[in-house]
């Protein structure tokens, strides 16, 4: 039965790019919990192979990214194009 079937949602916290600042992405992904959902945090210095990888190897329902650089021009369509 999947996660959404029993109401529990599963989300994946990443860090995509060379940005070293979480405590943003650490307070969402605590709010999400607390919240009720089960949530996958990567860490930091994510590549977005790293984290399609991990969405799929935990079964996700959602991947909220945090970013605090431009690069998410580059990495986002990066990560879209790796999940299709």
């Amino acid at each position: 039965m999947s996660s959404t079937a029993i109401g529990r949602l599963r989300v994946l916290v990443a860090k995509p790019g060379l940005d070293g600042h979480d405590r943003g992405a650490k307070v969402v992904a605590r709010a999400l919990r607390d919240a009720g959902m089960e949530v996958i945090y990567t860490g930091i210095r994510q590549t977005p192979e790293m984290i399609v990888e991990t969405a799929v190897q935990e079964d996700v329902n959602a991947i909220a990214l945090s970013i605090l650089s431009g690069a998410h021009r580059e990495l986002f369509p990066r990560i879209f194009e790796l999940l299709r």
